[in-house]
Protein backbone atom coordinates (compact mmCIF):
# COMPACT_ATOMS: atom_id res chain seq x y z
CA UNK A 1 0.00 0.00 0.00
CA UNK A 2 1.36 3.40 -0.90
CA UNK A 3 1.55 6.34 1.42
CA UNK A 4 -1.28 8.07 -0.44
CA UNK A 5 -3.76 5.22 -0.06
CA UNK A 6 -5.10 6.19 3.39
CA UNK A 7 -5.68 9.72 2.19
CA UNK A 8 -7.66 8.45 -0.80
CA UNK A 9 -9.69 6.16 1.37
CA UNK A 10 -10.55 8.95 3.84
CA UNK A 11 -11.72 11.19 0.97
CA UNK A 12 -14.46 8.76 -0.02
CA UNK A 13 -17.91 9.89 1.22
CA UNK A 14 -19.46 7.81 3.96
CA UNK A 15 -23.02 6.44 3.94
CA UNK A 16 -24.42 9.55 5.61
CA UNK A 17 -22.71 11.82 3.14
CA UNK A 18 -24.10 9.78 0.24
CA UNK A 19 -27.61 10.30 1.60
CA UNK A 20 -27.10 14.06 1.86
CA UNK A 21 -25.80 14.26 -1.71
CA UNK A 22 -28.71 12.19 -3.02
CA UNK A 23 -31.24 14.33 -1.13
CA UNK A 24 -29.65 17.50 -2.48
CA UNK A 25 -29.75 16.17 -6.05
CA UNK A 26 -33.38 15.10 -5.67
CA UNK A 27 -34.34 18.52 -4.31
CA UNK A 28 -32.62 20.32 -7.17
CA UNK A 29 -34.24 18.00 -9.70
CA UNK A 30 -37.65 18.53 -8.14
CA UNK A 31 -37.16 22.31 -8.06
CA UNK A 32 -36.13 22.28 -11.72
CA UNK A 33 -39.22 20.26 -12.54
CA UNK A 34 -41.47 22.62 -10.58
CA UNK A 35 -39.97 25.65 -12.31
CA UNK A 36 -40.77 24.13 -15.70
CA UNK A 37 -44.39 23.33 -14.82
CA UNK A 38 -45.28 26.18 -12.45
CA UNK A 39 -48.38 28.31 -13.06
CA UNK A 40 -46.49 31.49 -12.15
CA UNK A 41 -44.37 31.07 -15.28
CA UNK A 42 -47.54 31.76 -17.29
CA UNK A 43 -48.73 34.56 -14.99
CA UNK A 44 -45.37 36.38 -14.89
CA UNK A 45 -46.14 38.25 -18.17
CA UNK A 46 -49.50 39.23 -16.67
CA UNK A 47 -47.77 40.69 -13.60
CA UNK A 48 -45.29 42.55 -15.80
CA UNK A 49 -48.14 43.92 -17.89
CA UNK A 50 -49.97 45.11 -14.77
CA UNK A 51 -46.78 46.74 -13.55
CA UNK A 52 -46.32 48.60 -16.83
CA UNK A 53 -49.94 49.75 -16.99
CA UNK A 54 -50.53 50.80 -13.39
CA UNK A 55 -47.09 51.53 -11.91
CA UNK A 56 -44.33 52.13 -14.43
CA UNK A 57 -46.12 54.75 -16.48
CA UNK A 58 -47.37 56.58 -13.39
CA UNK A 59 -43.99 56.52 -11.64
CA UNK A 60 -42.10 57.64 -14.74
CA UNK A 61 -44.45 60.62 -15.02
CA UNK A 62 -43.25 61.75 -11.58
CA UNK A 63 -40.19 63.99 -11.19
CA UNK A 64 -36.87 62.11 -11.51
CA UNK A 65 -36.29 61.99 -7.75
CA UNK A 66 -35.22 58.71 -6.19
CA UNK A 67 -37.42 59.09 -3.12
CA UNK A 68 -40.58 59.71 -5.13
CA UNK A 69 -40.03 56.89 -7.59
CA UNK A 70 -38.94 54.37 -4.95
CA UNK A 71 -42.10 55.06 -2.92
CA UNK A 72 -44.20 54.76 -6.08
CA UNK A 73 -42.50 51.47 -6.91
CA UNK A 74 -43.30 49.97 -3.53
CA UNK A 75 -46.95 51.03 -3.34
CA UNK A 76 -47.62 50.12 -6.98
CA UNK A 77 -45.65 46.92 -7.48
CA UNK A 78 -47.08 45.14 -4.43
CA UNK A 79 -50.65 44.77 -5.79
CA UNK A 80 -49.37 44.24 -9.32
CA UNK A 81 -47.45 41.12 -8.30
CA UNK A 82 -49.26 39.95 -5.17
CA UNK A 83 -52.55 39.21 -6.95
CA UNK A 84 -51.02 36.97 -9.67
CA UNK A 85 -48.62 35.23 -7.29
CA UNK A 86 -51.42 34.47 -4.83
CA UNK A 87 -53.53 32.97 -7.61
CA UNK A 88 -50.61 30.91 -8.96
CA UNK A 89 -49.69 29.63 -5.50
CA UNK A 90 -53.29 28.64 -4.74
CA UNK A 91 -53.50 26.80 -8.05
CA UNK A 92 -50.26 24.93 -7.39
CA UNK A 93 -51.26 24.17 -3.80
CA UNK A 94 -54.49 22.52 -4.93
CA UNK A 95 -52.84 20.57 -7.74
CA UNK A 96 -52.66 17.19 -5.99
CA UNK A 97 -56.32 17.31 -4.95
CA UNK A 98 -57.53 18.56 -8.33
CA UNK A 99 -55.67 15.80 -10.16
CA UNK A 100 -56.67 13.19 -7.55
CA UNK A 101 -53.11 12.04 -7.00
CA UNK A 102 -52.84 12.88 -3.30
CA UNK A 103 -52.99 9.20 -2.28
CA UNK A 104 -50.33 8.23 -4.81
CA UNK A 105 -47.79 10.88 -3.84
CA UNK A 106 -48.39 10.33 -0.12
CA UNK A 107 -46.59 6.95 -0.30
CA UNK A 108 -43.40 8.47 -1.77
CA UNK A 109 -40.26 8.82 0.34
CA UNK A 110 -40.40 12.60 0.36
CA UNK A 111 -42.67 14.21 2.95
CA UNK A 112 -45.68 16.16 1.70
CA UNK A 113 -44.44 19.33 3.42
CA UNK A 114 -41.16 19.14 1.50
CA UNK A 115 -42.99 18.75 -1.81
CA UNK A 116 -45.18 21.77 -1.08
CA UNK A 117 -42.17 23.86 -0.03
CA UNK A 118 -40.43 23.14 -3.32
CA UNK A 119 -43.55 24.11 -5.26
CA UNK A 120 -43.87 27.30 -3.17
CA UNK A 121 -40.20 28.10 -3.80
CA UNK A 122 -40.67 27.71 -7.56
CA UNK A 123 -43.70 30.03 -7.50
CA UNK A 124 -41.83 32.64 -5.48
CA UNK A 125 -38.81 32.34 -7.76
CA UNK A 126 -40.79 33.08 -10.92
CA UNK A 127 -42.51 36.05 -9.24
CA UNK A 128 -39.20 37.33 -7.91
CA UNK A 129 -37.48 37.13 -11.29
CA UNK A 130 -40.31 39.04 -12.99
CA UNK A 131 -40.28 41.65 -10.23
CA UNK A 132 -36.50 42.10 -10.39
CA UNK A 133 -36.74 42.70 -14.13
CA UNK A 134 -39.30 45.45 -13.54
CA UNK A 135 -37.18 47.06 -10.82
CA UNK A 136 -34.13 46.97 -13.09
CA UNK A 137 -36.00 48.76 -15.89
CA UNK A 138 -37.54 51.39 -13.61
CA UNK A 139 -34.37 52.13 -11.65
CA UNK A 140 -32.27 52.08 -14.81
CA UNK A 141 -34.49 54.73 -16.39
CA UNK A 142 -34.42 56.80 -13.20
CA UNK A 143 -30.61 56.59 -13.01
CA UNK A 144 -30.41 58.15 -16.47
CA UNK A 145 -32.78 60.99 -15.53
CA UNK A 146 -31.91 61.77 -11.90
CA UNK A 147 -29.48 64.61 -11.37
CA UNK A 148 -28.40 63.68 -7.84
CA UNK A 149 -28.57 60.85 -5.32
CA UNK A 150 -28.75 57.10 -5.80
CA UNK A 151 -31.22 54.21 -5.69
CA UNK A 152 -33.25 53.63 -2.53
CA UNK A 153 -33.29 49.86 -2.10
CA UNK A 154 -35.39 49.38 1.03
CA UNK A 155 -38.74 50.16 -0.66
CA UNK A 156 -37.84 47.67 -3.40
CA UNK A 157 -36.92 45.05 -0.76
CA UNK A 158 -40.28 45.47 0.99
CA UNK A 159 -42.16 44.82 -2.24
CA UNK A 160 -39.95 41.79 -2.94
CA UNK A 161 -40.58 40.38 0.56
CA UNK A 162 -44.33 40.55 -0.01
CA UNK A 163 -44.14 37.99 -2.84
CA UNK A 164 -43.12 34.87 -0.85
CA UNK A 165 -45.50 35.92 1.94
CA UNK A 166 -48.56 36.01 -0.30
CA UNK A 167 -47.34 32.94 -2.17
CA UNK A 168 -47.44 31.13 1.18
CA UNK A 169 -50.95 32.51 1.77
CA UNK A 170 -52.01 31.17 -1.63
CA UNK A 171 -50.55 27.76 -0.86
CA UNK A 172 -52.46 27.61 2.41
CA UNK A 173 -55.70 28.38 0.58
CA UNK A 174 -55.01 25.90 -2.22
CA UNK A 175 -53.87 23.10 0.08
CA UNK A 176 -56.70 23.25 2.61
CA UNK A 177 -59.49 24.33 0.24
CA UNK A 178 -58.64 22.65 -3.06
CA UNK A 179 -60.95 23.75 -5.84
CA UNK A 180 -60.86 25.35 -9.25
CA UNK A 181 -62.37 28.46 -7.67
CA UNK A 182 -59.76 28.74 -4.92
CA UNK A 183 -57.17 30.61 -7.02
CA UNK A 184 -59.42 33.52 -8.09
CA UNK A 185 -60.99 33.76 -4.63
CA UNK A 186 -57.57 33.79 -2.95
CA UNK A 187 -56.35 36.59 -5.22
CA UNK A 188 -59.48 38.64 -4.50
CA UNK A 189 -59.01 38.13 -0.75
CA UNK A 190 -55.35 39.16 -1.07
CA UNK A 191 -56.43 42.37 -2.83
CA UNK A 192 -58.91 43.23 -0.09
CA UNK A 193 -56.36 42.45 2.61
CA UNK A 194 -54.01 44.99 1.08
CA UNK A 195 -56.69 47.61 0.51
CA UNK A 196 -58.39 47.31 3.91
CA UNK A 197 -55.11 47.32 5.82
CA UNK A 198 -54.50 50.92 4.81
CA UNK A 199 -58.02 52.01 5.75
CA UNK A 200 -57.23 51.32 9.41
CA UNK A 201 -54.19 53.63 9.53
CA UNK A 202 -54.64 56.64 11.80
CA UNK A 203 -51.60 58.77 12.53
CA UNK A 204 -47.91 57.95 12.47
CA UNK A 205 -48.15 55.56 15.45
CA UNK A 206 -50.55 53.12 13.81
CA UNK A 207 -49.30 49.52 13.73
CA UNK A 208 -51.23 49.07 10.45
CA UNK A 209 -48.46 50.97 8.70
CA UNK A 210 -46.66 47.63 8.64
CA UNK A 211 -48.72 46.85 5.52
CA UNK A 212 -46.38 46.51 2.51
CA UNK A 213 -48.30 49.13 0.51
CA UNK A 214 -47.17 51.86 2.91
CA UNK A 215 -43.94 53.61 1.95
CA UNK A 216 -44.27 56.52 4.40
CA UNK A 217 -46.86 58.50 6.37
CA UNK A 218 -50.16 57.43 4.85
CA UNK A 219 -52.48 59.81 2.96
CA UNK A 220 -49.64 62.26 2.31
CA UNK A 221 -49.15 61.28 -1.30
CA UNK A 222 -45.79 61.74 -3.09
CA UNK A 223 -43.51 64.03 -1.10
CA UNK A 224 -40.70 65.54 -3.12
CA UNK A 225 -38.79 66.82 -0.11
CA UNK A 226 -38.54 63.50 1.75
CA UNK A 227 -35.16 61.72 1.74
CA UNK A 228 -33.54 64.53 -0.23
CA UNK A 229 -32.15 66.96 2.32
CA UNK A 230 -31.86 64.14 4.89
CA UNK A 231 -31.13 60.41 4.45
CA UNK A 232 -33.92 57.93 3.86
CA UNK A 233 -34.99 56.30 7.13
CA UNK A 234 -35.24 52.51 6.69
CA UNK A 235 -36.98 52.05 10.06
CA UNK A 236 -40.45 51.37 8.66
CA UNK A 237 -39.06 49.24 5.83
CA UNK A 238 -37.11 47.06 8.27
CA UNK A 239 -40.24 46.49 10.34
CA UNK A 240 -42.23 45.62 7.20
CA UNK A 241 -39.64 43.12 6.00
CA UNK A 242 -39.55 41.57 9.48
CA UNK A 243 -43.35 41.33 9.47
CA UNK A 244 -43.49 39.76 6.01
CA UNK A 245 -40.70 37.29 6.80
CA UNK A 246 -42.44 36.24 10.02
CA UNK A 247 -45.73 35.89 8.19
CA UNK A 248 -44.09 33.74 5.52
CA UNK A 249 -42.49 31.43 8.06
CA UNK A 250 -45.74 31.11 10.04
CA UNK A 251 -47.81 30.26 6.97
CA UNK A 252 -45.29 27.71 5.70
CA UNK A 253 -45.24 26.11 9.13
CA UNK A 254 -49.02 25.70 8.99
CA UNK A 255 -48.59 23.48 5.91
CA UNK A 256 -46.90 20.82 8.08
CA UNK A 257 -49.42 20.82 10.93
CA UNK A 258 -51.94 18.28 9.51
CA UNK A 259 -51.26 14.66 10.38
CA UNK A 260 -50.78 13.61 6.77
CA UNK A 261 -48.07 16.24 6.22
CA UNK A 262 -45.35 14.35 8.07
CA UNK A 263 -44.25 12.59 11.24
CA UNK A 264 -45.06 13.72 14.75
CA UNK A 265 -41.60 15.21 15.18
CA UNK A 266 -42.01 17.16 11.94
CA UNK A 267 -45.36 18.53 13.13
CA UNK A 268 -43.85 19.62 16.42
CA UNK A 269 -41.05 21.38 14.57
CA UNK A 270 -43.63 23.01 12.28
CA UNK A 271 -45.62 24.21 15.30
CA UNK A 272 -42.47 25.79 16.74
CA UNK A 273 -41.69 27.41 13.39
CA UNK A 274 -45.23 28.75 13.14
CA UNK A 275 -45.03 30.18 16.63
CA UNK A 276 -41.70 31.85 15.89
CA UNK A 277 -43.12 33.37 12.71
CA UNK A 278 -46.18 34.70 14.51
CA UNK A 279 -43.94 36.16 17.23
CA UNK A 280 -41.72 37.88 14.65
CA UNK A 281 -44.71 39.30 12.76
CA UNK A 282 -46.35 40.50 15.98
CA UNK A 283 -43.13 42.09 17.17
CA UNK A 284 -42.79 43.93 13.85
CA UNK A 285 -46.35 45.26 14.10
CA UNK A 286 -45.73 46.36 17.70
CA UNK A 287 -42.51 48.14 16.71
CA UNK A 288 -44.36 49.93 13.92
CA UNK A 289 -46.88 51.15 16.48
CA UNK A 290 -44.05 52.85 18.39
CA UNK A 291 -43.01 54.88 15.35
CA UNK A 292 -43.50 58.63 15.05
CA UNK A 293 -43.40 61.10 12.21
CA UNK A 294 -40.02 62.81 12.33
CA UNK A 295 -39.40 66.41 11.28
CA UNK A 296 -38.25 65.30 7.82
CA UNK A 297 -41.40 63.41 6.80
CA UNK A 298 -40.39 59.82 7.55
CA UNK A 299 -41.39 57.28 10.20
CA UNK A 300 -38.88 56.96 13.02
CA UNK A 301 -39.03 53.74 15.08
CA UNK A 302 -36.86 54.16 18.22
CA UNK A 303 -35.78 50.50 18.46
CA UNK A 304 -34.68 50.43 14.81
CA UNK A 305 -33.45 53.99 14.38
CA UNK A 306 -29.87 54.93 13.55
CA UNK A 307 -29.00 58.37 14.90
CA UNK A 308 -26.62 58.93 11.97
CA UNK A 309 -29.69 59.34 9.74
CA UNK A 310 -30.59 62.55 11.58
CA UNK A 311 -27.68 64.43 10.04
CA UNK A 312 -28.41 66.39 6.83
CA UNK A 313 -26.98 65.14 3.57
CA UNK A 314 -24.06 67.23 2.32
CA UNK A 315 -24.52 68.75 -1.13
CA UNK A 316 -23.35 71.64 -3.25
CA UNK A 317 -26.29 73.88 -4.26
CA UNK A 318 -27.00 74.23 -7.95
CA UNK A 319 -27.26 77.95 -8.72
CA UNK A 320 -28.68 79.62 -11.81
CA UNK A 321 -27.65 82.70 -13.73
CA UNK A 322 -30.30 85.23 -12.65
CA UNK A 323 -29.30 88.71 -11.45
CA UNK A 324 -29.60 87.39 -7.90
CA UNK A 325 -28.61 83.69 -8.04
CA UNK A 326 -31.35 81.17 -7.31
CA UNK A 327 -29.87 78.02 -5.72
CA UNK A 328 -31.57 74.63 -5.48
CA UNK A 329 -30.71 71.26 -4.08
CA UNK A 330 -29.02 69.39 -6.97
CA UNK A 331 -31.78 66.76 -6.87
CA UNK A 332 -34.14 69.46 -8.15
CA UNK A 333 -32.02 70.41 -11.14
CA UNK A 334 -34.97 69.90 -13.48
CA UNK A 335 -36.84 72.67 -11.63
CA UNK A 336 -34.10 75.27 -12.03
CA UNK A 337 -35.13 76.58 -15.49
CA UNK A 338 -38.75 77.14 -14.38
CA UNK A 339 -37.58 78.74 -11.12
CA UNK A 340 -35.27 81.13 -12.97
CA UNK A 341 -37.97 82.01 -15.48
CA UNK A 342 -40.45 82.70 -12.68
CA UNK A 343 -38.27 84.75 -10.33
CA UNK A 344 -35.80 86.20 -12.86
CA UNK A 345 -37.83 89.31 -13.87
CA UNK A 346 -38.44 90.34 -10.26
CA UNK A 347 -34.86 89.64 -9.19
CA UNK A 348 -33.51 91.76 -12.04
CA UNK A 349 -35.61 94.68 -10.75
CA UNK A 350 -34.17 94.56 -7.22
CA UNK A 351 -30.63 93.26 -7.82
CA UNK A 352 -28.00 95.70 -6.57
CA UNK A 353 -30.43 97.82 -4.55
CA UNK A 354 -29.43 98.64 -0.96
CA UNK A 355 -30.38 95.70 1.23
CA UNK A 356 -31.02 93.37 -1.71
CA UNK A 357 -30.40 89.66 -0.98
CA UNK A 358 -27.22 88.06 -2.25
CA UNK A 359 -29.01 84.88 -3.28
CA UNK A 360 -32.27 82.96 -2.98
CA UNK A 361 -31.75 79.44 -1.59
CA UNK A 362 -34.09 76.45 -1.40
CA UNK A 363 -34.57 74.76 1.98
CA UNK A 364 -36.45 71.68 3.13
CA UNK A 365 -39.77 71.56 4.94
CA UNK A 366 -40.53 70.29 8.43
CA UNK A 367 -43.41 67.94 9.23
CA UNK A 368 -45.63 67.88 12.30
CA UNK A 369 -48.26 65.22 13.03
CA UNK A 370 -51.75 66.53 13.78
CA UNK A 371 -54.76 64.52 14.92
CA UNK A 372 -55.60 61.50 12.77
CA UNK A 373 -53.68 61.59 9.50
CA UNK A 374 -53.40 65.37 9.44
CA UNK A 375 -49.88 66.73 8.88
CA UNK A 376 -48.65 70.32 9.00
CA UNK A 377 -45.73 71.38 6.80
CA UNK A 378 -43.59 74.47 7.31
CA UNK A 379 -40.42 75.83 5.77
CA UNK A 380 -37.41 74.62 7.75
CA UNK A 381 -36.05 77.10 10.25
CA UNK A 382 -32.45 76.20 9.45
CA UNK A 383 -30.37 79.19 8.42
CA UNK A 384 -26.73 79.67 7.50
CA UNK A 385 -25.37 82.48 9.66
CA UNK A 386 -22.43 82.88 7.30
CA UNK A 387 -24.84 84.19 4.65
CA UNK A 388 -27.07 86.77 6.39
CA UNK A 389 -28.34 88.28 3.11
CA UNK A 390 -30.02 85.11 1.87
CA UNK A 391 -33.73 84.56 1.28
CA UNK A 392 -34.78 80.96 1.93
CA UNK A 393 -37.74 79.40 0.14
CA UNK A 394 -39.37 76.06 -0.64
CA UNK A 395 -40.58 74.93 -4.03
CA UNK A 396 -44.37 74.63 -4.30
CA UNK A 397 -43.85 71.02 -5.37
CA UNK A 398 -42.35 70.27 -1.94
CA UNK A 399 -45.78 70.89 -0.41
CA UNK A 400 -48.80 68.55 -0.55
CA UNK A 401 -51.05 68.86 -3.55
CA UNK A 402 -51.54 67.61 -7.09
CA UNK A 403 -48.60 67.70 -9.53
CA UNK A 404 -47.97 71.16 -10.97
CA UNK A 405 -47.38 72.10 -14.58
CA UNK A 406 -44.45 74.37 -15.37
CA UNK A 407 -46.78 77.39 -15.67
CA UNK A 408 -48.46 76.60 -12.34
CA UNK A 409 -45.11 76.15 -10.65
CA UNK A 410 -43.88 79.50 -11.95
CA UNK A 411 -47.08 81.27 -10.89
CA UNK A 412 -46.93 79.88 -7.35
CA UNK A 413 -43.24 80.68 -7.03
CA UNK A 414 -43.83 84.35 -7.81
CA UNK A 415 -47.06 84.62 -5.82
CA UNK A 416 -45.46 83.06 -2.72
CA UNK A 417 -41.91 84.38 -2.81
CA UNK A 418 -42.30 87.63 -4.74
CA UNK A 419 -43.85 89.54 -1.80
CA UNK A 420 -41.14 88.22 0.53
CA UNK A 421 -38.40 89.48 -1.78
CA UNK A 422 -40.11 92.87 -2.05
CA UNK A 423 -40.53 93.15 1.73
CA UNK A 424 -36.83 92.42 2.04
CA UNK A 425 -36.16 95.54 -0.06
CA UNK A 426 -38.77 98.12 0.95
CA UNK A 427 -40.03 96.81 4.28
CA UNK A 428 -43.22 95.13 5.50
CA UNK A 429 -46.39 96.38 3.78
CA UNK A 430 -48.38 95.90 6.99
CA UNK A 431 -46.93 99.09 8.46
CA UNK A 432 -46.03 100.78 5.21
CA UNK A 433 -47.23 104.02 3.73
CA UNK A 434 -49.57 104.08 0.76
CA UNK A 435 -46.62 104.84 -1.49
CA UNK A 436 -44.68 101.77 -0.32
CA UNK A 437 -47.76 99.58 -0.77
CA UNK A 438 -48.27 100.99 -4.25
CA UNK A 439 -44.66 100.33 -5.24
CA UNK A 440 -44.80 96.78 -3.85
CA UNK A 441 -48.05 96.06 -5.68
CA UNK A 442 -46.65 97.67 -8.83
CA UNK A 443 -43.65 95.37 -8.81
CA UNK A 444 -45.96 92.36 -8.49
CA UNK A 445 -48.15 93.64 -11.32
CA UNK A 446 -45.07 94.11 -13.47
CA UNK A 447 -44.19 90.41 -13.18
CA UNK A 448 -47.70 89.26 -13.97
CA UNK A 449 -49.19 89.01 -10.47
CA UNK A 450 -52.37 91.03 -9.93
CA UNK A 451 -53.34 92.81 -6.76
CA UNK A 452 -54.74 90.49 -4.13
CA UNK A 453 -58.35 90.27 -3.01
CA UNK A 454 -59.00 90.50 0.74
CA UNK A 455 -60.01 86.82 0.79
CA UNK A 456 -56.73 85.70 -0.76
CA UNK A 457 -54.71 88.01 1.48
CA UNK A 458 -56.24 86.45 4.58
CA UNK A 459 -55.37 83.00 3.23
CA UNK A 460 -51.80 83.76 2.11
CA UNK A 461 -49.72 84.98 5.02
CA UNK A 462 -47.11 87.56 4.14
CA UNK A 463 -48.61 88.34 0.74
CA UNK A 464 -48.41 91.58 -1.16
CA UNK A 465 -50.62 94.48 0.03
CA UNK A 466 -54.31 94.51 -0.79
CA UNK A 467 -55.15 97.44 -3.02
CA UNK A 468 -58.74 97.77 -4.14
CA UNK A 469 -59.15 98.70 -7.82
CA UNK A 470 -60.21 102.30 -8.26
CA UNK A 471 -58.29 103.63 -5.24
CA UNK A 472 -55.44 106.15 -5.63
CA UNK A 473 -52.93 103.56 -4.38
CA UNK A 474 -54.05 101.03 -7.00
CA UNK A 475 -53.80 103.67 -9.71
CA UNK A 476 -50.26 104.49 -8.59
CA UNK A 477 -49.38 100.78 -8.64
CA UNK A 478 -50.66 100.48 -12.20
CA UNK A 479 -48.64 103.57 -13.26
CA UNK A 480 -45.50 102.12 -11.71
CA UNK A 481 -46.05 98.69 -13.31
CA UNK A 482 -46.55 100.30 -16.73
CA UNK A 483 -43.08 101.88 -16.68
CA UNK A 484 -40.26 100.24 -18.64
CA UNK A 485 -38.18 97.92 -16.47
CA UNK A 486 -35.14 100.19 -16.75
CA UNK A 487 -37.18 103.22 -15.63
CA UNK A 488 -38.61 101.36 -12.60
CA UNK A 489 -35.17 100.25 -11.53
CA UNK A 490 -33.64 103.71 -11.99
CA UNK A 491 -36.38 105.25 -9.86
CA UNK A 492 -35.86 102.65 -7.10
CA UNK A 493 -32.12 103.32 -7.10
CA UNK A 494 -32.76 107.07 -6.56
CA UNK A 495 -35.71 106.96 -4.15
CA UNK A 496 -35.45 103.69 -2.22
CA UNK A 497 -34.07 105.27 0.97
CA UNK A 498 -36.78 107.92 0.95
CA UNK A 499 -39.44 105.30 0.21
CA UNK A 500 -38.36 103.26 3.21
CA UNK A 501 -38.42 106.33 5.42
CA UNK A 502 -41.98 107.18 4.35
CA UNK A 503 -40.94 110.38 2.60
CA UNK A 504 -42.51 109.50 -0.77
CA UNK A 505 -46.16 110.27 -1.47
CA UNK A 506 -48.48 108.57 -3.91
CA UNK A 507 -48.21 111.52 -6.26
CA UNK A 508 -44.46 111.08 -6.40
CA UNK A 509 -44.74 107.48 -7.56
CA UNK A 510 -44.13 107.67 -11.33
Amino acid sequence: MTAGAPALASARPGPGEHAVVRASLRTRWLLRLELRHNAMAWLAPVAIGLFWLTTYRKVMAMPPLWNVRAAGLQSGAVPDFVIPVTAAAAWMGSREARRRVADQVSITARARWARLLVSWAATSTWAGLAYLACVAVLYGATARQASWGGPLWWPAVVAAASLPAFAAFGFIAGTFLPSRFTAPLASIIAFFILALSTELISGSQSPWQVAPLVAGPWDMGPQLGVATFYPFLPDLSIAQVMFLAGLTVALLGVLALPARAGSGAARKAAAAITGAGVLAAGTAAWLTGTGTLDAHGMIKIPALHDAASDRPLPFTPLCGGTAIPVCLNPAYASYLPATETALGPLLSQVAGLPGAPSRVVQVDVTYHQESGNGITLRAAGRRDERMPRVIYFVLPSQLPGPPLTTAQLAGQLVATNGPRIIRWIIGSPATASDARNAVAAGLMLAVGQGALTPERASRDAGSSPVLAPGTPAYAAAERFAALPAAARRAWLVRRLAALRAGQVTLEQVP
